[in-house]
């Protein structure tokens, strides 16, 4: 489809429709959208597998009303989930996903609420928790320290130790690339979380972290953004005309989630192939051929606080295969927890939290 997209383009051919011959019996013709362009259709995916997984079990989802946490507990429910409990401290964001899944049990509680939080575990006893809440705006994050720390970290390790205590079977842990080597505020916040999921002493539980990029669609990410600014005429603004992003379907990209979750043992750390980066004003001028009715300006306006030009989504080359292609395993890191603990508590009483978060992650190299 990219490959016809491209040779028409190129062509000179502006209007490019799809039609929808074997799978559609109305036979619609339809505009392409940008997702179908980017989606990476991973060849692996077993839904055999996840349904294993899933099937007849109880799911705690945190951060449930959120992009990434509502398509979780979305492919929870579609794969045969006994019970849904779904956890978010935005009451709007909680009904909106409440409305899609009614047989949800619904709890308002903010992850830094440990009472509550453990109240929740222990009634529910959940057989799989997953956690998907945190802060992810790079530069809301790096004008918010605080906040960041204390929902991303604190709200972390309450939703680990709580579940450690009850004796969760499976805790995940949604993580992201820009842990890698982080130059913001959210990378090294969601490093130390990595870092806690792999050293603390697990209990009866089986810790498991998954590491991935962008998601087509989620909230406040660019092709929403591109989207309203060519609706509203343009300019569409780029931070740099050399920023590249990976890309994937939120679908697809939850299903690999689930499906690392299913054949994780406990301490690893896994990494899903995003496939081949993708430039930004490519994005854009993609975007503006298959939606613009008149030109649109693409405009540069510098990169923001704490932007990378590329995300990296491995390490180093220490990384183990699996036995699925999409999902790897990045050597583990040794970290003295007690240590970390410590470091922990003074880093949310530090004055100086970015020179902080660099003792615990000494490749935090922050831009400004």
């Amino acid at each position: 489809l990219r490959k016809a997209y491209q040779v028409l383009s190129d062509a000179g051919v502006h209007e490019i429709k799809r039609s929808r011959l074997l799978d559609d019996a109305h036979n619609r013709i339809e505009t392409l959208s940008i997702e179908e362009l980017l989606a990476r259709h991973p060849q692996d995916l077993n839904t055999g597998t996840i349904r294993e997984f899933i099937r007849g079990k109880t799911v705690l989802i945190t951060g449930a009303g959120g992009s990434i946490g509502s398509e979780i507990a979305i492919q929870c429910h579609r794969f045969g989930a006994a019970n849904l409990i779904l956890i978010d401290h935005s009451e709007y964001n909680l009904y909106q996903i409440g409305e899609k899944l009614p047989s949800a049990t619904l709890r308002l509680c903010n992850i830094l609420e440990r009472s509550t939080l453990e109240t929740i575990i222990k009634t529910v006893n959940p057989d799989i928790l997953i956690h998907a809440a945190a802060y992810k705006h790079v530069p809301l994050c790096e004008a918010n320290i605080n906040a960041a720390i204390m929902n991303n970290i604190i709200g972390s390790r309450n939703v680990i130790d709580s579940a450690i205590k009850f004796n969760v079977p499976k805790i995940v842990i949604i993580s992201t690339d820009k842990a890698v080597r982080p130059t913001n505020v959210m990378g090294a916040t969601k490093r130390i979380v990595e870092l806690y999921a792999q050293n603390v002493d697990p209990g009866k539980s089986e810790i498991v972290a998954v590491r991935f990029g962008n998601v087509l669609g989620s909230s406040g990410s660019v092709i929403p953004k591109f989207k309203s600014q060519i609706e509203s005429g343009g300019p569409i603004t780029i931070t740099h005309p050399d920023v590249e992003r990976y890309f994937m379907l939120i679908s697809e990209a939850c299903q690999l989630v689930l499906q690392a979750a299913s054949i994780a043992r406990g301490g690893e750390l896994f990494i899903l192939d995003m496939g081949r980066p993708v430039k930004i004003i490519d994005l854009a001028q993609t975007m503006i051929r298959l939606y613009a009715t008149h030109p649109i300006e693409i405009v540069t306006t510098g990169l923001r606080s704490g932007e990378k030009l590329f995300e990296e989504l491995l390490i180093d080359e220490s990384e183990q295969k699996t036995a699925f292609d999409s999902i790897l395993i990045a050597g583990t890191t040794h970290y003295d927890i007690d240590q970390l603990k410590s470091q922990i508590d003074l880093l949310i009483e530090s004055s100086e939290p970015k020179t902080f978060l660099q003792k615990i992650v000494p490749e935090y190299t922050p831009m400004d």
